[in-house]
């Protein structure tokens, strides 16, 4: 069986369902930002601090390109822009199945408020963080819709249901 890949905006869930699927599925979790902050030894709010959004998305993708020597599958949540690198598409696709969380701009805005913690939200306040993730998630639709094999809405839905409605999923494209 090929690991499930998680993609979609800050706030839909990505690390949450991972653990739920996860869970479901008997396999290991990973999430690329927490694989970021142990070789920066350091969280990301911090690596962008101090060494720019250009450092972290390196470090990403090389996180990503990881993956591929890992054994067995895996659930994979990877961070909402590593869409934005060509080379990060092409390892999620060889990495297995990758399925869009897909939430609408006020549902995410309701996960991640003010955007504390979140770089590239600043934690400006609300109706700045509103405006950002609504413009993150236009430039990031069609990366996401390209590589998607498969979509999840998740606003109306708690991670265990994702979990459960991704599972249901895999069977069918098994089937």
């Amino acid at each position: 069986m090929r690991s499930v890949v998680l993609i979609g905006m800050m706030g839909a869930g990505k690390t949450v369902v991972a653990e739920a699927l996860a869970g479901e599925l008997a396999w290991s979790a990973v999430d690329t930002d927490h694989l970021v902050e142990q070789r920066a030894g350091m969280k990301v709010p911090q690596l962008f601090a101090l060494k720019g959004e250009g450092e972290f998305r390196e470090m990403e993708s090389a996180v990503i390109a990881s993956l591929l020597g890992e054994l067995g599958p895996l659930v994979v949540s990877v961070g909402g822009g590593a869409v934005t690198r060509a080379s990060n598409r092409e390892v999620m696709r060889r990495l297995g199945t990758v399925v869009w969380l897909r939430a609408d701009p006020a549902t995410l805005l309701a996960r991640v408020g003010s955007g504390e913690g979140r770089p590239l939200l600043g934690g400006s306040g609300v109706a700045s963080a509103g405006a950002r993730l609504k413009e993150l998630a236009e430039q990031r639709r069609p990366l996401y819709e390209k590589l998607a094999d498969l979509v999840i809405e998740t606003d109306q839905l708690s991670p265990a249901e994702v979990a459960r409605e991704i599972v249901r999923e895999l069977a069918l494209c098994k089937g």
